[in-house]
C-alpha cells in the first residue's frame, strides 16, 4: 500500500470513529436521562439542560471553529477536539451534582463542534473525487450507526452497570481516535492559510446565538429572558452587517441572499430538526418515568426511528437524483408533521405499537427529507462554495437541535417547574409533552411550505 493510500485509509478511520462516538454519545446519553436524574434528585427542566449545555456550545462555536481550522489547520483543530471530547466526556461520567454535569457538558460541546466542523473537510482534503463519495458514504453509514446502536447500547449500560459507564466507554472510544490520529496522520491542510480570522464577526454570532436559544428556553422562568432575546437581534444584525462589510467573512452571507433554493433549503433543514430532535428526549422520560419501562426496553423502542433512518436515507438521496429534491423533501416533511400531530395526542395508556408504528413513520419521514434536502443544498452552489455550503448545512443542524431542546424546556418550566423527577405530576408531565409535539407538528407543516417554495435545482 502507497504512503497516500494508508493516509487516505487512516483519515477514513478516524472520521468514522469520531462520527459513530459524537452520535452514539447523543443517543445513548437520551436513554440514560432519567437515571442521571434520579441520581442527581433533577428536576426535569435541569435534565432538559444536560442536553442544552451540549448542544448551545456546539451551535456557537461550530462555524467559528470551521473558520479556524481553514486557517491554521483542520488537522490541529481535529486533534485538539478529539482529546478535549475524550477528558471531558470522561469528566461527564465522574460528575457529582447537576451544575458539574452541565459544566462539563459545555465543554464536551465545544469540543465536538471541533470534531463537526473539521472531519468532513478532513476527508475533503485528503480523498481524490474519485473516491470521496464512498468516503463520505462511509462516514455516514457510521453517524447512523451511532445513532441506531446508542439507545439499546446505552440502555443495556444504563440498566446493567451504571449511567456513568456509557460515558467511560465513549470516552476510552475517544482516546483510541487520539492516538490513531497522532500516529497514523502525517502532515498538515488548510483553506484559507494566511486570512485573518473574523474575531468581531465571531463573538457577535456566538453571543447573539446563546442570547437567543437561551432566551428562548428560559421565556417563562425570568423576567430577564425578554432582554436576552432583544440583545440577541441587536448582537445578529451586527454580525450580518459585519460579515458584508469584512473581507474575510465567518459567513457568506450573499450565498443566502442571491441563492433561493440555497436559503430555503437551510431553512428547512434547521425548521425540520427544530420539530424532531427532542423526540428521543420526550419519550424517554414518557416511557421510563409515566410508563416505568427501563433504560434498556426504552432503547429498544427508541430505536425504530433510527434504524428506518438508516435504511431509507440511501434510497431517498437516490431518488433525489430522478425527482426533484424539494418534491421528495417536502413529502418527509409532511410525513413528520403527521407523526407529531399524532404524538400531540399521547396519553398514558398509548399502545406501545402504536407508538414504535408512529417512529417508523417518523424515521421514514426524516430518511425522505434529510439526504434529498443536503442534496439541493449542495448542487445550488458553485464548487468553490462547498466548503460553505458544508458548514452551513452542520451549522442549521445544530441551530435546530439547539432550538428543539429550548422548546420543550419551555413547555417543561410551565407545567413543571423545579420539582424532582420524583415529585413530578404525571398529569403535568404529560401537558408538556403534548404542548410540545404541537408545537412541532405546526413547525413542520410550515416548514412544508418553505420546502416546497425552494424552486428547482435542475431549472
Amino acid at each position: 500500500m502507497d504512503q497516500d493510500s494508508a493516509l487516505e485509509k487512516h483519515v477514513i478511520v478516524v472520521v468514522m470513529l469520531t462520527s459513530f462516538l459524537t452520535t452514539f454519545i447523543g443517543s445513548s446519553v437520551t436513554v440514560a436521562l432519567p437515571s442521571i436524574g434520579r441520581a442527581f434528585t433533577s428536576s426535569p427542566l435541569m435534565v432538559s439542560w444536560m442536553v442544552n449545555a451540549y448542544l448551545l456550545a456546539s451551535a456557537a462555536l461550530l462555524l467559528p471553529m470551521g473558520r479556524l481550522a481553514d486557517i491554521v489547520g483542520r488537522k490541529k483543530i481535529f486533534l485538539l477536539g478529539s482529546i478535549l471530547f475524550a477528558g471531558f466526556t470522561t469528566l461527564c461520567g465522574l460528575s457529582w451534582s447537576n451544575g458539574s454535569m452541565i459544566f462539563f457538558r459545555v465543554f464536551q460541546g465545544i469540543a465536538a463542534s471541533m470534531i463537526y466542523s473539521t472531519g468532513m473537510a478532513l476527508l475533503t482534503s485528503v480523498i481524490p473525487p474519485s473516491r470521496r463519495g464512498r468516503a463520505m458514504g462511509l462516514a455516514v453509514t457510521a453517524t447512523y450507526t451511532g445513532l441506531s446502536v446508542g439507545p439499546v447500547l446505552g440502555g443495556i449500560m444504563c440498566q446493567y452497570m451504571s449511567w456513568r459507564s456509557i460515558f467511560f466507554f465513549t470516552g476510552m472510544g475517544g482516546v483510541v481516535v487520539v492516538l490513531h490520529a497522532l500516529s497514523r496522520l502525517r502532515g498538515e491542510w488548510t483553506g484559507a492559510r494566511g486570512e485573518s480570522f473574523d474575531v468581531a464577526g465571531s463573538i457577535c454570532y456566538m453571543c447573539g446565538l446563546v442570547a437567543l436559544l437561551y432566551g428562548v428556553s428560559m421565556v417563562s422562568k425570568t423576567p430577564l429572558a425578554k432582554y436576552l432575546l432583544l440583545s440577541s437581534l441587536v448582537l445578529i444584525t451586527c454580525f450580518i452587517a459585519i460579515q458584508l462589510r469584512v473581507r474575510y467573512p465567518l459567513l457568506q452571507i450573499r450565498v443566502f441572499s442571491r441563492n433561493a433554493v440555497f436559503a430555503l433549503s437551510n431553512l428547512a433543514a434547521m425548521i425540520n430538526y427544530s420539530a424532531t430532535f427532542a423526540i428521543g428526549f420526550i419519550l424517554s422520560l414518557y416511557l421510563q418515568i409515566l410508563r416505568g419501562y427501563g433504560p434498556q426496553t426504552t432503547g429498544f423502542i427508541i430505536l425504530a426511528q433510527p434504524i428506518v433512518m438508516a435504511a431509507f436515507s440511501s434510497l431517498a438521496g437516490a431518488l433525489s437524483d430522478r425527482v426533484e429534491p424539494r418534491i421528495v423533501a417536502s413529502w418527509g416533511m409532511g410525513l413528520n408533521a403527521l407523526g407529531l400531530a399524532f404524538f400531540a395526542l399521547l396519553n398514558a395508556t398509548t399502545p406501545l405499537w402504536m407508538i414504535v408504528c408512529n417512529l417508523f413513520v417518523i424515521g421514514l419521514g426524516f430518511a425522505l427529507f434529510s439526504s434529498p434536502n443536503t442534496n439541493a443544498i449542495m448542487s445550488s452552489v458553485e464548487k468553490r462554495f462547498y466548503g460553505i455550503a458544508a458548514s452551513t448545512v452542520s451549522t442549521m443542524r445544530m441551530i435546530g437541535m439547539a432550538a428543539s431542546m429550548a422548546l420543550i424546556t419551555v413547555a417543561l418550566s410551565l407545567f413543571i417547574g423545579d420539582n424532582a423527577l420524583s415529585a413530578v405530576q404525571p398529569a403535568e408531565l404529560l401537558k408538556s409533552f403534548r404542548l410540545a409535539f404541537l408545537i412541532y407538528a405546526i413547525l413542520c407543516f410550515i416548514g412544508i411550505f418553505a420546502s416546497l417554495a425552494r424552486g428547482n435545482v435542475r431549472s
